[in-house]
This record gives structure tokens, sequence and C-alpha cells, in this order.
């Protein structure tokens, strides 16, 4: 059910004219004109920011994740290709510092994954099922993190934030045809598990229909 992830398209601009305007931005960065690093910081913020919270609902740690991305991408300008768009190898950071941080909660136990606020955790099981509660986005999310790191986070990118194939083989430094694969199979294995959950919720919901009926039939004698 590839529909249910996918966001219209981002208008992207010029790619000639972002390379070098950008380029030039680094280039007057390197020699110390933070009001230059500020443009790109105010190019890139708030789709930088989105794509970290694709990853991780605390609002709180998506910013210090964003914040620490351009700081590293700021102490690391001297490595980078001014022959290339900025933002790939921008998102690469970024991307990258938000897989370590969750690679680290997961080393400190699943449980801690899903810990971000009380609503969010594991319900006891005599409480009736919370889904029926939530929207869309939300169901999206939770099928989405039982896919495997590698598919979902070339899902994420290419479905939910529009990259380019090509885009998201530079900042997971891969190459096109890995990503091109990799989403292929990500789209498989989202579709196989939405569907799961949708049999699982007409299960239930079945269940429930018979248990209402066997009560208003007990009423009724």
């Amino acid at each position: 059910m590839t529909e249910a992830i996918h966001t219209p398209a981002v208008t992207q601009p010029d790619t000639e004219t972002s390379v070098l305007s950008e380029s030039r931005l680094v280039e007057e960065a390197r020699r110390g004109t933070t009001a230059a690093y500020g443009e790109l910081v105010r190019l890139y913020e708030r789709r930088l920011v989105r794509v970290i919270g694709r990853f991780i609902r605390d609002a709180w740690q998506v910013e210090d994740l964003a914040q620490e991305t351009f700081l590293r991408a700021y102490t690391r300008l001297g490595q980078f290709d001014t022959s290339r768009r900025f933002g790939p190898w921008l998102f690469r950071i970024g991307v990258n510092l938000t897989l370590d941080h969750l690679r680290k909660i997961k080393r400190r136990g699943r449980q801690a994954l899903f810990s971000e606020s009380p609503s969010e955790r594991t319900p006891d099981p005599s409480v009736a099922d919370p889904r029926q509660d939530l929207d869309l986005k939300q169901e999206v999310r939770e099928v989405l993190e039982s896919v495997a790191e590698k598919y979902r986070t070339v899902l994420v990118l290419r479905d939910l934030e529009n990259f380019s194939t090509a885009e998201i083989a530079g900042i997971l430094n891969r190459k096109e045809a890995t990503i091109r694969w990799r989403l292929a199979e990500a789209r498989q294995r989202f579709q196989a598990l939405w569907q799961k959950r949708l049999d699982q919720d007409s299960r239930s919901l079945r269940s429930a229909e018979r248990s209402e009926t066997v009560n208003v039939e007990g009423r009724r004698r």
C-alpha cells in the first residue's frame, strides 16, 4: 500500500543554479563568513528537521540532532566537494546521526524506542486497542517501524521525502542500482506488513461485532 505513504513531489531548484550558489556560500563560509553558512542553514533547516522527524518522534531530540548535523557539517566544510550539491552531503550527515542515535536506543532496550510519551507505550492487554483512535499517519508510522532499517530508510527518503534515487545514493553512500533494489524490496515489505495489519484489524472488528451480537441476544432473552 505504497499510496498510503506517498506525498506530493517537492519542487526542486534548478540543479546547476543550486550547485553554483551553494558552492559560493560554502566558499564564503570557509573564509569565515558566518552569514553565508547561515544562509545554507536557512535553505535546509526545515527539510532537515522534517527528515529527522520521520525517524524520531521526540521533537526535542529532532531539534538536537538537526543542530548537531549543522555543527558537524560546518566543521567538515573543508571536506565538501563544491562541484556537487550541498543538500545530499548535509543529509548524509543528518541521516547517519539519526540512525546512530536509534541504534544506541535499541541497544539500551527496545522498550525505550517507544517511550517518548505514555500514550505510545505498549498497552495493557486488558485495555482496548488504541489503534482504533490512530489516524492514518500514525498507522503508517507504526508499520514503517516494523520494516528493517536499511529498507525503511530508503522508503522514507523516497516515498515520504521525495528524494530521487540518485540523491538517496549520495546520502547513503551506495550505488544507485542498490538503492533501486532496496526501494523495490522496501515497498514489498511495507505492503505485506500493511496488509497483515489490515487483516488483523478486520478480524478484530468481526470479533467485536460477534461479541456485540451475543450481548444483544443475551439481553433480549
